[in-house]
């Protein structure tokens, strides 16, 4: 151990111990002795509260450390899922846990949530085990992912309702979301981030864990890009002076009411991103440019486009075949 003289007069000690590094400090200098004394007793003291550490203190600790980050929304999550954990989980020593305990709280949570909501719940459980039971080995059985094809709204859709909405607060959201924003980056942009025909996207309106709106930087660094909108919207943007005023959850309330008074297939503002990657793709775009403009990281959304585009063609094929074979039986 080394013995260090700060700028304060004060005096140092530090010990590296598990891969975490701990401090002492005394007003005047220790003695080798003094030192090794003093440190003895501060590990012991960790010791003695991760020893004596549940779940629950464990994930708060977990939290607390992650805070400054990890987006606002993921904050979020992780204290609605400490929340929703049961308390039998959360008073077990963190050192005392179980690959069953795991599963038996999964088996609990799984009786009234969805198969997402369980599966981000037991991702959370094994990170913060993952961080204080680096040795655990967790193997818990989650529910099956229910395979679901979620409806991508049709060119008709989207002009209906963009017709509906002409004129309105809401116009401006939904032609933009058309063209690949999510609703945190419509919500976020001012007119300082229209230049010209080109929309500069660098930040996101979102929920903190304290249930406030606020801004922060983009969901992720693909997702800070530019995009390239019609002179005639840009130019609406600026005589209106402003892009979007409103709380986010009003555009999705809005686009709900629209859908069933016109009624057309309900889905999620989210589906026109999947609507504008689908329709690039028809137009034969690059995948990687759709990403880019899109703000994707990954290819998970152009597999499901392509799976669209598939499901489509099968249900074609098959009315095809039965058309062949009535025409057989019954002309």
């Amino acid at each position: 151990m080394k013995i260090e003289k700060r700028p304060s007069g004060t005096y140092r000690v530090r010990k590296m111990y598990k891969r975490q590094m701990y401090t002492v400090t005394f007003d005047h200098k220790p003695t080798q002795k003094e030192a090794m004394l003093a440190m003895a007793d501060e590990l012991q003291k960790v010791q003695k509260k991760h020893d004596s550490m549940n779940f629950k203190a464990a994930a708060e600790e977990y939290i607390g450390a992650k805070r400054n980050v990890l987006s606002p929304t993921t904050i979020r999550g992780y204290n609605s899922a400490l929340k929703t954990i049961s308390m039998r989980f959360q008073d077990i020593n963190i050192h005392d846990i179980t690959a069953l305990d795991i599963q038996t709280e999964v088996n609990h949570l799984a009786k009234d949530h969805n198969t997402k909501t369980v599966r981000n719940y037991h991702g959370f459980i094994s990170a913060v085990l993952g961080t204080f039971c680096p040795n655990l080995k967790i193997c818990t059985t989650l529910p099956q992912k229910v395979k679901n094809e979620p409806y991508i709204p049709s060119d008709d859709d989207v002009k209906r309702v963009l017709e509906y909405a002409k004129g309105t607060e809401y116009e401006i959201p939904l032609i933009l979301a058309c063209y690949g924003l999510r609703r945190s980056e419509i919500c976020a942009l001012t007119l300082e981030d229209l230049d010209g025909d080109i929309i500069r996207i660098n930040k996101a309106k979102v929920l903190n864990e304290d249930a406030k709106w606020v801004e922060k930087t983009t969901k992720t660094t693909s997702s800070t890009r530019e995009i390239v909108i019609p002179v005639e919207i840009a130019d609406k943007i600026r005589e209106k002076g402003y892009i979007y005023k409103g709380y986010p959850n009003s555009i999705t309330v809005y686009l709900g009411k629209a859908e069933e008074k016109l009624g057309i297939p309900h889905f999620p503002l989210h589906k026109l991103r999947h609507y504008f990657a689908s329709k690039m793709s028809s137009l034969n775009i690059p995948e990687a440019d759709i990403m880019k403009m899109g703000g994707w990281e990954t290819d998970y959304v152009m597999k499901g486009v392509y799976r669209h585009s598939m499901l489509e063609k099968e249900e074609n094929a098959k009315r095809e075949a039965a058309e062949k074979l009535r025409n057989t039986l019954f002309s």
